[in-house]
């Protein structure tokens, strides 16, 4: 995994984001959106028609958003680059393959981080199992997020991660 490997590339993804969450009308958002609908800043071709005026139209939300790389991990590896705008039925697949990716991603990059600590071999072990687990052999699928990314993986990953406590405390303050 490399340092890539969590980069947001909007090019290559489906806008994923701006269809798969739901949107509440506030400080992030000028408006309300359920889940599943694509926003209606949304361009018929793909992109934001409002990109460039975010935060003047109170969309605060999309520019902190960062998918760390799932949107196009989901759009390329599982639907080989096909889109919802031209198949409708994937709206649904694709939003939940999104968010199961996000969090996948999210527990890859607080483990990643977790292996910069000066770790016991047991430590390292758990760690890398853990990143192994979390790395699908045969390539990224439904029926493997659902499998993995579970409430039982979370707390696994939670638990280690809570372990390594004391390292934390101990380590210097730059």
């Amino acid at each position: 995994m490399g340092s890539d490997f969590f980069a947001d590339d909007c090019s290559r993804c489906a806008d994923l984001c701006c269809v798969a969450y739901a949107f509440d009308k506030g400080e992030a958002f000028g408006l309300d959106k359920p889940a599943g609908a694509p926003c209606p800043n949304l361009r018929s071709c793909g992109g934001c028609i409002i990109h460039d005026q975010r935060l003047e139209r109170g969309f605060a939300g999309c520019i902190s958003y960062s998918c760390a790389g799932a949107g196009q991990r989901v759009t390329q590896q599982m639907f080989a680059g096909a889109s919802w705008r031209d198949d409708p039925a994937l709206i649904a697949p694709m939003s939940a393959a999104l968010r199961q990716t996000r969090r996948l991603h999210d527990w890859l990059q607080l483990l990643q981080e977790a292996r910069k600590l000066p770790l016991s071999p047991d430590q390292s072990a758990t760690a890398t199992r853990l990143i192994g687990l979390l790395t699908p052999g045969d390539g990224l699928t439904a029926k493997w997020l659902e499998r993995t990314v579970t409430d039982a993986t979370k707390q696994s990953v939670m638990a280690f991660l809570a372990s390594l406590r004391p390292l934390i405390q101990r380590a210097p303050k730059q």
